[in-house]
């Protein structure tokens, strides 16, 4: 049997196999920003040692050209010679192809550079429009190891992992725009790759605090008895930026809040926060658990999206205290675009933990402040003893996960204060990442890197995740459809939502925690 990755010492560096990366978009923004950065990074960390990359695009670069760019994407303007017999080692592991993605001649100079590591890894990082075009090419020029029809006996699959190379594809998102548009890209990777060979990533399970949602629950037995409906009264999920759509205008404009942040994190997180305990620390048992929640959510008729979702449209305000344009404002935007770029929603599950407990989920741009939390708010006592005594407190007490930018955990309650009257005030326990622990956190993109090249999907999403996550969000889709831009609310830039997000609450007493 292959030893489980996450079973491994947990002081123990973990070392992938020599290997050979192939990044598709080589010349993109997403290479430049997050990729190359985060293989230099594990290098000068020492966590990979024998290891080729081939960069993959159209553009007409010389493998010396190729070189130049990425030392700029690595250094990005610092001078620090300490780097440099580091980086000129890891700049000779570097070469480049030029061609396009439909190209023969591109996938046979892959094959045939016997330089390489003949263990392969292939990163999608192009536009989702490139995706079926180069796993079609990768299954024709025979790089992707076999594929379903070559892979024989479960025997087989398990020898792949001990004896012979492999081959891996990692794709970004967005998977698909839609459930049929995601089964059919899931169609096409399962008639080249084999499921275990593939990593779809969400780069927002890469990040520290999102992994430790679990720890935090399965490890204390403080907390998990009470993670349940009995104590639980609801839960807010919030991811909110700052920035608008920069230069994504026409991106943006074909997938929206809804699509670009629900379908992927925030379900994401909601799993990780609503799941049962898995058995075992075995990926697959811990993404069998986040389907079933998946499949819990009570789906939104597309007659009744306007009364459980909130979908808004930011219009020119004031953000960081400068002035910026709206969205339809924004280059490549439709002027009478009704892509939002902010939604809410108001879920509730069907299992017997969660039953009548309503999760809220919010993600919008352009908003007051940069945050993404995950908020727990416990049921009042059931006797409000100290109802009369004045000060500012709160008979709920609150457990906060920040996510970024100030990754901790915070829990709310309260205390007397002291003196000698008897008013009460909330008061803060916290957790920071930064004052607790020495090192530095690593990048989202670093440890989903490492976890691919040493073949843990644990923070990768699988098949049946995804399209039962799509299927959620397909239907509401469908309502949104049906009613055009008459249910589309606009809020200044610099606000912290439309003010009609808040009709979300209806009756229950709740409100969203301020950004």
């Amino acid at each position: 049997m292959n030893e489980n990755p996450l079973q491994v010492g947990l002081n123990q560096k973990r070392e992938p196999q020599p290997f050979t990366i192939v990044i598709f978009g080589a010349s993109g923004d997403l290479t430049k920003r997050k990729l190359i950065p985060a293989l230099f990074s594990l290098f000068r960390r020492g966590y990979i040692n024998h290891f080729r990359i081939i960069g993959f695009a159209r553009r007409k670069w010389s493998e010396q050209e190729f070189r130049r760019r990425v030392a700029e994407m690595i250094m990005c303007g610092k001078e620090d010679s300490s780097l440099s017999p580091l980086l000129e080692q890891f700049l000779s592991r570097l070469s480049y192809i030029s061609s396009s993605f439909k190209a023969e001649d591109g996938y046979k100079r892959i094959k045939e550079d016997y330089r390489q590591p003949a263990n392969r890894i292939y990163y999608l990082a192009t536009p989702p429009g490139q995706y079926e075009v180069i796993i079609e090419e990768l299954g024709r020029a025979g790089l992707s190891n076999g594929g379903i029809q070559a892979a024989g006996t479960a025997a087989a699959v398990e020898a792949e992992g001990e004896t012979e190379p492999y081959s891996r594809i990692i794709i970004e998102k967005p998977f698909g725009r839609d459930l049929l548009s995601a089964q059919a890209l899931n169609s096409k990777l399962s008639s080249i790759f084999r499921e275990q060979q593939i990593f779809r990533i969400d780069h927002y399970l890469g990040k520290e605090t999102v992994q430790n949602v679990m720890v935090f629950r399965f490890s204390n037995g403080l907390f998990e008895p009470v993670w349940n409906n009995r104590y639980i009264d609801h839960v807010q999920i919030t991811m909110a930026e700052t920035l608008g759509v920069e230069t994504r205008g026409e991106y943006y404009e074909k997938s929206g809040a809804l699509r670009d942040m629900a379908q992927n994190h925030l379900l994401q997180l909601l799993c990780l926060v609503a799941m049962e305990p898995p058995n075992d620390l075995h990926p697959d048992s811990i993404r069998t658990e986040k389907l079933k929640v998946l499949k819990s959510i009570k789906h939104i008729p597309a007659s009744e999206a306007g009364n459980a979702t909130i979908r808004g449209q930011y219009i020119g305000g004031v953000s960081g205290g400068e002035k910026v344009k709206g969205y339809r404002e924004e280059e490549e935007v439709n002027p009478d675009s009704v892509t939002e770029t902010y939604v809410a929603l108001r879920l509730l599950l069907d299992s017997w933990r969660w039953a009548g407990v309503p999760f809220y989920l919010r993600t919008g741009k352009r908003l007051a402040r940069r945050t993404t939390e995950i908020s727990i708010q416990f049921k009042q006592p059931p006797h409000l003893l100290f109802a009369g005594l004045q000060g500012s407190f709160s008979p709920a007490n609150t457990l906060i996960m920040r996510i970024q930018p100030d990754e901790g955990v915070m829990l709310n309650f309260n205390l007397k204060i002291p003196g000698f009257t008897n008013e009460m005030r909330t008061v803060n326990m916290d957790f920071s990442y930064g004052s607790s622990f020495a090192d530095e956190l690593p990048e989202a993109y670093e440890r989903l890197l490492l976890d691919a090249l040493l073949g843990d999907s644990t923070l990768y999403t699988r098949s049946d995740e995804v399209e039962a996550a799509w299927s959620f969000i397909t239907s509401i889709l469908s309502g949104w459809e049906q009613k055009g831009d008459q249910e589309l609310f606009f809020y200044p830039a610099g606000a912290s939502g439309p003010a009609e997000a808040r009709g979300l609450f209806s009756n229950s007493g709740h409100k969203w925690r301020k950004l």
